[in-house]
């Protein structure tokens, strides 16, 4: 059976960015305050580019690094928490904005997990159904959803789109991979949907439209699970951390990464970090990363890297790729 590879990669990122020293006008923080806690020294805000602009900018570019056409994927899986509605899902909406006419799409809620969940769906069905190209997107547009008094969430988020494109290959790519979920602890983390407003309820029921997390809560889920995350990808492939070129985590909270790589005696060099930039952009984060190492050079071919993420769910999963671009 033919493996499958990452040929292409590609970002978005809207044009304003913000700084801590900027929200520091709307909000009670400060610049010290916020980049001690999180690594975050900015983020990327849209001024009305919608989920689906994003994501399908970032598409673009990495249909084009793949040196391929729209018109040869043959499937789209765009993970997303923000998406522009609730029907259509915003992946049919950007194959129709980039044009991939002979592409089957749909979309995926896992928060910020959600890169490593469609990569693995993609990939499944790619060998299923002997798909040759794969659109998979990370793309969110949190800053809709965030509530801008409250600096324990509003200093943490930024929005932003990244794509791979993945194809089929006589050569070694994607590697295993593993989605875990804990509904119990689903409300960590929530964005509440549409108000419950009928003439059959008897009273409305009023839903909360922003983010709200138990930071507490996330940050202890958050470090166990990369810890446990890493290492199940090692076990499962006979291999050493030594074996590692990079670790690529979601990018939540620079304290979480230096927890990891203090547990397990790396250089925090190790892991590729671009969260003081980009701030946590939930299922772009990851792309997002692989777009900027492979700009900056830091990609060889041969190399193995393991991406590994955790959100809201609370879902959690690992991935181990040999780069072939």
């Amino acid at each position: 059976m033919k493996e499958v590879i990452i040929g292409g990669v590609g970002k978005y990122i809207p044009s304003k960015k913000v700084t801590n020293n900027h929200l520091s006008e709307i909000v009670d923080t400060n610049d010290e305050w916020i980049f001690s806690r999180t690594g975050i020294k900015s983020r990327y805000i849209s001024t009305g580019e919608d989920t689906s602009y994003m994501a399908a900018m970032a598409c673009e570019k990495a249909i084009k690094e793949a040196k391929t056409s729209a018109l040869d994927i043959d499937l789209i899986v765009l993970a997303t928490c923000t998406p522009d509605m609730f029907t259509p899902s915003t992946a049919c909406i950007v194959q129709s904005i980039i044009g991939a006419k002979n592409a089957v799409a749909f979309d995926i809620s896992a928060a910020c997990s959600g890169f490593i969940f469609a990569l693995d769906l993609a990939k499944s069905l790619m060998k299923m159904h002997n798909y040759k190209h794969a659109l998979v997107v990370g793309a969110e547009n949190l800053s809709k959803f965030i509530d801008w008094q409250d600096r324990s969430t509003c200093v943490l988020f930024g929005d932003g789109a990244g794509a791979v494109v993945l194809s089929r290959s006589e050569s070694s790519g994607l590697g295993n991979s593993f989605c875990k979920s804990d509904g119990d602890k689903w409300s960590c983390i929530t964005i509440e949907g549409s108000d419950i407003d009928s003439p059959f309820v008897d009273s409305k029921t009023i839903r909360e439209s922003k983010l709200k997390m138990n930071g507490n809560e996330v940050f202890k889920f958050a470090t166990s699970t990369i810890v446990k995350s890493i290492n199940k990808m090692l076990e499962e492939n006979n291999l050493s951390l030594e074996d590692i070129d990079y670790i690529v985590p979601h990018q939540a909270n620079i304290r979480i990464i230096e927890y990891a790589a203090k547990k397990l005696k790396l250089p925090i060099e190790k892991f590729y970090t671009n969260i003081h930039e980009h701030g946590n952009t939930s299922a772009a984060s990851i792309p997002m990363a692989l777009s900027d190492m492979y700009e900056e050079g830091l990609l060889k071919e041969g190399n193995k890297i393991i991406l590994v993420g955790f959100g809201a769910g609370l879902t959690y999963g690992a991935t181990i790729i040999n780069w072939s671009i």
